[in-house]
């Protein structure tokens, strides 16, 4: 009965009868190439569905995989997995009928076995992860089945596969086992659990991933949850122990690490206002920071914006961001009633005095350095200037401050009485190695000066001193004006029609 000859297992006759008789051939896998795409369609899958084409799909899984060596029919259980996957998708005649059948249990076999040889085909556990992920979405029996077979050693052992081809539907997978069920999130953030996210994030950082799926879990699990901290030091070097203190400040980070920053500064800012994150993990963050900080040390001028490719300076980088997009949400008021804004609670941790403080220290924007006359101790400053260490890093640092003085007295007050104003004029300036610098200055500027007079008094002193050579003040609006009694310099609304 057709062409089977190159099978070292025996497959049933009626099974074999039941796909020649569905493809119109006579050749086992001619016959799966045909189905696979007549499974593509909503009237496809219904139809097959009808036929039981699935069991006799899933007894040829069975059959092969028992086979002494299974690797041998690769391309054949390739073929199965890719019309398991189109006969699942949507259908929900199918999806019963593969629960019932113990086709999760199946499958996971053969993939637990093909992670675990020395050489993984990364395509042919891709296309079993998307029938898994195609199955999950049949509801909470499903997910169950799926997650009591592969959790947690499964899902490392498929982690570990190491590709971006299995990276995003194993994440499709996990996240659809836990999405509905907070038991599975915390045990995901479990000792047990946690092996499996460091490597979906080892993966992702060496292999890259392409959907938005281990977004979504780092997002529920390190922002929602508030377990930052717990992944972040499991992503620490393998050859150093936790707690170790090291010498040098460039291998106080793994690119792992970095990375991890990287992806959840990325779903900060594609969801600002959406994700709340918690007063401890913003001041986590802000504790990286302030430890990253020791890359200044010896930094040269970066090259380039964020990633560097360097650790340390992407940890300094992406902490400075995730601290510009959380104190970014002044609008959003979901906080609970008894907790303290997240950025008063920054602020009353130092958060200023740093920022100013980096700031003062990085050699000027390169308009500034050239036209702007030091006063004194010329040479002394700049020899303790130092570069941005990324392209970027100096307009990070003003959107920062400039998110946190938006309509707090207290910041802009603070700002002022540590000698600041000065120092925030200056960054409203092109500069080419931090793009839209001087769209940020001004924005920060202009929130110094909301609202409080005795700021508005020390720029507009500034300026009649010849100190503040920034024609931008203009654009927020402003001008200076002398009073001619008092002869005191104030800053006045520029009338609409002039």
């Amino acid at each position: 009965m057709g062409d089977t000859t190159f099978l070292e297992v025996p497959i049933s006759d009626d099974t074999l009868q039941l796909l020649f008789e569905a493809s119109n051939s006579s050749n086992l896998e001619k016959s799966l190439e045909i189905l696979i795409h007549n499974a593509k369609s909503d009237s496809g899958r219904l139809e097959l569905a009808s036929k039981r084409i699935l069991p006799a799909v899933l007894n040829i899984v069975q059959s092969l995989a028992q086979a002494s060596n299974h690797h041998h029919h690769h391309h054949t259980l390739s073929l199965c997995f890719k019309l398991l996957r189109n006969l699942c998708a949507g259908e929900a005649a199918n999806q019963v009928s593969f629960l019932e059948l113990d086709g999760v249990a199946v499958v996971c076999s053969v993939l637990r076995s093909e992670a675990g040889s020395s050489g993984p085909d990364s395509g042919f556990v891709r296309w079993g992860l998307q029938v898994l992920a195609n199955v999950s979405l049949g509801g909470k029996e499903h997910q169950h089945a799926i997650w009591e077979e592969l959790y947690p050693i499964g899902f490392v052992s498929l982690a570990r596969v190491g590709t971006k081809e299995t990276c995003d539907p194993l994440c499709m997978v996990i996240y659809t086992c836990c999405d509905g069920n907070p038991e599975c999130f915390k045990k995901l953030s479990s000792e047990d659990g946690w092996p499996v996210m460091a490597e979906l994030v080892r993966t992702a950082c060496y292999a890259s991933f392409g959907e938005d799926w281990l977004k979504l879990l780092l997002s529920r699990i390190c922002l929602e949850e508030s377990q930052l901290p717990v992944l972040f030091s499991k992503l620490q070097f393998v050859d150093i122990p936790e707690g170790a203190v090291t010498e040098s400040k460039d291998d106080q980070f793994s690119l792992d690490q970095a990375f991890l920053l990287q992806i959840l500064s990325e779903i900060l800012n594609e969801r600002l206002g959406e994700v709340i994150v918690s007063n401890d993990v913003a001041l986590f963050v802000f504790g990286i920071f302030k430890k990253s900080t020791g890359v200044l040390e010896h930094a040269m001028r970066g090259k380039s914006g964020l990633p560097s490719g360097l650790a340390g300076v992407d940890v300094l980088g992406y902490s400075l961001t995730i601290l510009r997009d959380i104190c970014a949400q002044d609008g959003v008021k979901d906080y609970a009633k008894d907790t303290s804004d997240v950025v008063d609670v920054l602020l009353s941790n130092g958060l200023t005095e740093l920022l100013l403080s980096l700031l003062g220290a990085l050699e000027p924007p390169a308009i500034i350095r050239k036209g702007f006359k030091l006063i004194e101790n010329q040479d002394s400053a700049s020899c303790y200037s130092k570069p941005c260490p990324y392209k970027g890093f100096r307009r990070d640092i003003v959107a920062l401050i400039g998110n946190c003085v938006y309509r707090r007295k207290h910041a802009q007050d603070e700002i002022r009485n540590r000698n600041g104003i000065l120092l925030l004029l200056q960054q409203c300036v092109t500069d080419e190695d931090n793009s839209f610098l001087r769209e940020w200055g001004i924005w920060s500027v202009r929130n110094l000066l909301e609202g409080n007079d005795e700021n508005q008094k020390v720029v507009a002193e500034l300026e009649i001193q010849g100190s503040a050579d920034v024609p931008e003040i203009n654009a927020l609006g402003l001008r200076v004006e002398v009073d001619q009694i008092t002869r005191r310099a104030k800053l006045v609304n520029i009338p609409a029609h002039e």
